[in-house]
Parts: C-alpha cells; sequence; structure tokens
C-alpha cells in the first residue's frame, strides 16, 4: 500500500534539480503520507489489485502487439528488397548464404565494386552536423533529443553528400549504418563511402540497415569482444549485395514507405491506447490511496 501511495503523490514535484532529477533523503523524511488503519490499508490494497489486474493485462497485450508489429515491419523490409515485391518474378540461387533466393534477373555485386570510401575533411566544422544510430540511420544532430558530449571544434570532421552510406564503425555490429539525406558532417571516426549511380540511396538505405545484412558484415568487422568490433572498409568490401535494376530499385522503396506507413500508424494508435491505460491505471491507485475511490464493496 505505502509504496501505490507514494507513487500517487507524483514526487518529481520535489526534484531539487532540472539536470540530474533526485530527492534528497531529508525531504522525502519530512513528507506527510496519510496513513489509515493497518486493516484498511489492507484492504485498499487488496482491492486495487483487482481493479488494475484487467488494465495491467491489456498493457501486457498492447506490449506484445507493438513486438509483433516490429517484426513485421523488419520482415517486410528485409522480404522486399532481398526478394522484391513480384511473387510471380522466376528465381535462383544467390550463391550467398544470407541473401538465398532472389529474382533471377537481379546482379549480385561485392560492394567494394559499389562503393568508394570518401575521406574529405571539414575546414571550418560550420557544415550540418550529422548522427548515426541503430535506430534512426543518419539524422541530423540538433533533430535528436539526447545529452551527448560535443567536441570543442567540429574542424576535420568527416563530409558526406546526400546518398552517401554513413557507418558508424565502433556501433556498426548494431546496424549503426544508413545513407544520409543530407549533406553534412560526420565524426572522423565513422566511415562516409559514395555509392555508384547504379544504386537508388532509398533502397539502399533499407537494405544496409536490415539485421541480415548487419549480422553478415559484423562477419568482416574486427575486434576480440563482440561488443568492441569495428567495421572498417576492407571489411565492408568482402560482403555482397543484391543489385536489381534500378527502376526496380526505386519501386522497392516505394513500396515500403507505403507499407511500412501502415504499420507506424498502427504501432502510433497502439502506443496512445498504452499511454491511456497507463494513465487510468495511476488515477485510479491515486484514487484509492487517497481516500477518493470507494473500494469497501469491491471483488
Amino acid at each position: 500500500w505505502l509504496g501505490e501511495s507514494l507513487r500517487a503523490m507524483n514526487l518529481n514535484q520535489y526534484s531539487q534539480s532540472a539536470a540530474q532529477p533526485g530527492i534528497a533523503v531529508e525531504v522525502i523524511g519530512n513528507l506527510e503520507v496519510f496513513v489509515p488503519a493497518l486493516y484498511e490499508q489492507r484492504r485498499i490494497a487488496s482491492a486495487l489489485s483487482g481493479m488494475t489486474a484487467s488494465i495491467d493485462a491489456l498493457l501486457v497485450e498492447k506490449q506484445r502487439q507493438l513486438e509483433l508489429l516490429a517484426e513485421k515491419r523488419r520482415a517486410l523490409i528485409t522480404s522486399a528488397v532481398t526478394q522484391g515485391v513480384n511473387a510471380e518474378a522466376p528465381r535462383r540461387d544467390s550463391g550467398i548464404a544470407w541473401l538465398g533466393e532472389i529474382p533471377a534477373h537481379w546482379q549480385i555485386e561485392r560492394t567494394k565494386w559499389l562503393f568508394a570510401e570518401r575521406d574529405e575533411r571539414s575546414e571550418m566544422g560550420d557544415e550540418e552536423l550529422l548522427s548515426v544510430s541503430h535506430l534512426t540511420g543518419v539524422t541530423r544532430r540538433a533533430d535528436k533529443d539526447v545529452n551527448m558530449f560535443m567536441a570543442e571544434t567540429l574542424e576535420g570532421y568527416k563530409r558526406c553528400e546526400a546518398g552517401d552510406l554513413v557507418i558508424n564503425t565502433l556501433w556498426a555490429w548494431m546496424g549503426a549504418m544508413g545513407v544520409a539525406r543530407l549533406p553534412g558532417i560526420v565524426s572522423p571516426a565513422y566511415n562516409v563511402y559514395q555509392p555508384v549511380k547504379t544504386v537508388d540511396p532509398n533502397y539502399l538505405d533499407l537494405l544496409v540497415r536490415t539485421t541480415r545484412f548487419v549480422e553478415e558484415v559484423t562477419r568482416y568487422s574486427k575486434g576480440v569482444w563482440s561488443s568492441r568490433l569495428r567495421l572498417y572498409p576492407e571489411g565492408l568490401y568482402e560482403a555482397w549485395l543484391p543489385v536489381p535494376p534500378k527502376d526496380e530499385q526505386q519501386a522497392i522503396a516505394a513500396y515500403a514507405v507505403v507499407e511500412i506507413g501502415k504499420i507506424d500508424t498502427l504501432v502510433e494508435a497502439t502506443e496512445r491506447t498504452i499511454a491511456l491505460l497507463q494513465e487510468r491505471r495511476t488515477a485510479l491507485i491515486a484514487e484509492a490511496v487517497t481516500g477518493g475511490l470507494e473500494t469497501r464493496n469491491a471483488n
């Protein structure tokens, strides 16, 4: 009962620091907490357990739905970029383990034939700073709401152009790579690659961020520990990629955008439902522990 009562008090209002929220022990010790008789505390706790059970069950179900939608999203992208969107197209064995069968008219190319490393450095460091993560690919650093160490100067950072493949060398094994949508600069520790003109950037971004591709290039990464693997150019160049005709690459990317949008709409609706259920649960607990909810006849 006491734990639920304290959570209902919104302890964040007593935080003494905006940058790193925290509550001093003496502040907690001086708070006044309404304490009913022990038998009534037990009755409230028992009633709450029954009242929140259905909400908790729904929350579990909705979280599972989110997991299934994420799995469906990954499977859809992987299928589109490695098998195409025409189920009737003749197939052939690619000869590449991570690809399996592919449309017969697709090409298979070594990445060293498709990319040239770009190592151009910024003189002033005043270009748009980009970051690379396994969750969002390549994005503007200014759009990320995170507290990270920033260098005093960005001079000497690597330049990249829109359409370039950017790989976070240290976190490539987690999938921290993607295609830049706009020109900018990235950390000198990253690797930047300019693709040949036969590769569509939107198709490429989908392809390199699939779990299958990440696992494939991780095989060629160097390092003793799995969490310290680094993907250098010579490692990337060992991998093979499927290369459909460019117009088909563009069609695949357009198809994926539409289908991903449908899934993301369902995700957003599910997340809103979860937020409402959590709010309802919190409000229910607050009412019960503060005497605003009748629990005598609750089952």
